[in-house]
C-alpha cells in the first residue's frame, strides 16, 4: 500500500466548502503549535482543529436529525397540491 501524501502535495478536495476557524479554534491550533515547539500554527495544526470541529458537528447533527424526523412526520400531509391562481 502506498504511503499517504502530505496535505500540501494533495490536490484540493472537489466541491467541499472550507471551514472557517472560530477564535476558539484558532487558539486551540496555537496551543497545538506551542506543544510542538512552534511559534505559530501551521497547515497541519489548522487542519487537525477543523477536522475535530467537523467530527463534533456531525455527531451533533446526527442526534438532531433523528429528533427532527420524528417531528417532521406529524407535519407532512399527503396528496395536497396548490393550484396557481390566475
Amino acid at each position: 500500500m502506498a504511503a499517504k501524501k502530505a496535505p500540501w502535495d494533495r490536490p484540493a478536495p472537489k466541491r467541499k466548502r472550507s471551514r472557517t476557524l472560530t477564535t476558539k479554534d484558532k487558539s486551540e491550533a496555537q496551543q497545538r503549535a506551542k506543544r510542538a515547539g512552534r511559534n505559530y500554527p501551521n497547515l497541519v495544526d489548522n487542519m487537525a482543529v477543523a477536522k475535530k470541529k467537523g467530527a463534533a458537528k456531525k455527531k451533533g447533527a446526527a442526534k438532531k436529525k433523528g429528533a427532527a424526523k420524528k417531528k417532521g412526520a406529524a407535519k407532512k400531509r399527503k396528496g395536497t397540491t396548490r393550484r396557481k391562481r390566475s
